[in-house]
């Protein structure tokens, strides 16, 4: 049981200092490739997803 606990502790702290992170003005927590923001996309080689997302975009 202590183990639970030491380990809730720590993702939860975890947890709290993201979410300090993001309500001070970092980006939120994103993929690299495709979803909201994929004009940031940090792949060298695109994805399926994205390769198909823009030739949705181009049309």
């Amino acid at each position: 049981m202590t183990l639970f606990l030491i380990s809730f502790a720590v993702i939860a702290v975890v947890i709290f200092i993201m979410a300090i992170g993001v309500i001070f003005g970092r980006h939120a927590i994103k993929g690299s490739c495709g979803g909201p923001g994929a004009a940031d996309c940090v792949c060298v080689e695109k994805c399926d997803k994205r390769r198909k997302w823009e030739e949705a975009q181009n049309l």
